[in-house]
């Protein structure tokens, strides 16, 4: 085979790692997964992919071992807890850490790996599931050559472009951070715009519409903006997952004295939002909470009312 014999990994079938792993099968890379959840177990396989029942068997015969849990928690977890990867796995096999987290937690966690005779790639990823699923999410990646060189068919295969930033842990995780101020700031953004919309009585799909050909356009305003439109809240990334990385930005600029006034605020409104029980819907549901306030009704607000209750 042109891949080596390489086999890949999965830990995380989520909506980014489902998209990793069928990624991967496809290609032709022999793959293993693992997750909590049946479904995403059910429909690796259905892929051609291989379910597994815990880190260390997975880690036991992979090559190369993508980690795309929630948090940094969770990924010393699946490492190094009870039945983690690292005990099992043979030595030179390639972590790839894929979970957004603190930057000195990147380090560290890439370190004991290093210190464990594996190589480690701090690789934060972007794209969302859609983009997963077809191979084309972009990756900010550090870490050794020698890394880069073994998983090469594997990360062709996961990610339209691989940002190397260089060989340090955490420089992949600092990239991440800023994407994610960004990403929230401007769904934050779109959910006030179109808001203000509504309160004027104004077409939300004209709007959506015409801004996409305007300088106040963003990627999240498009994509998100979608979701508000047509009232879909099903979760693509949820509501408490940037509350979860807004809290990763706003800490890691406070260690560095760096204001970031806008995220302060985009990071409340997400924790109002996912206090007010929206924390499972897609992110854009804090559109919802500012309708709210703002006395109008969202598309598809009705029906989030009734599940909430």
């Amino acid at each position: 085979m042109a891949d080596g014999g390489l086999t890949a990994g999965v830990i995380g079938l989520g909506s980014m790692g489902l998209g990793a792993a069928l990624s991967l099968a496809r290609a032709g890379l022999p793959t293993l997964g693992l997750d909590l959840r049946a479904e995403a177990m059910e429909a690796l396989s259905s892929a051609g992919g291989t379910p597994c029942r815990d880190p260390a068997g997975l880690a036991a015969r992979a090559d190369v071992v993508f980690v795309y849990v929630v948090n940094a928690a969770q990924t010393e977890s699946v490492l190094f807890g009870d039945g983690g990867a690292v005990a099992a796995a043979r030595p030179g096999t390639v972590f790839v850490l894929c979970a957004t987290m603190a930057p000195l937690d990147a380090q560290s966690l890439c370190e004991r790996l290093a210190d464990a005779g594996m190589l480690a790639v701090d690789a934060p990823v972007s794209g969302g599931a859609a983009r997963a699923e077809t191979g084309q999410i972009s990756m900010m990646a550090a870490g050794p050559q020698a890394a880069f060189d073994r998983a090469a068919p594997a990360l062709e295969a996961i990610a339209e472009t691989v940002f190397r930033l260089g060989e340090q842990p955490g420089a992949g995780a600092r990239m991440k951070v800023i994407n994610q101020l960004l990403a929230g700031v401007h769904i934050a953004a779109a959910a006030e715009a179109l808001v203000l919309a509504a309160s004027w009585g104004m077409d939300l799909a004209e709007v959506h519409r015409v801004i996409q050909s305007c300088a106040g356009n963003s990627w999240m305003f498009a994509n998100r903006g979608t979701h508000v439109v047509e009232g879909d809240y099903a979760p693509r990334s949820a509501v408490d997952i940037f509350v979860k990385d807004l809290g990763i930005v706003t800490e890691a600029a406070a260690a560095s004295g760096a204001p970031v006034p806008l995220s302060d605020t985009a990071l409340s409104l997400f924790r109002e939002a996912s206090q007010q029980g929206l924390g499972r819907l897609d992110d854009a549901a804090v559109a919802l909470l500012l309708a709210q306030r703002a006395g109008v009704t969202l598309p598809g607000a009705q029906a989030v009312e009734g599940e909430a209750q």
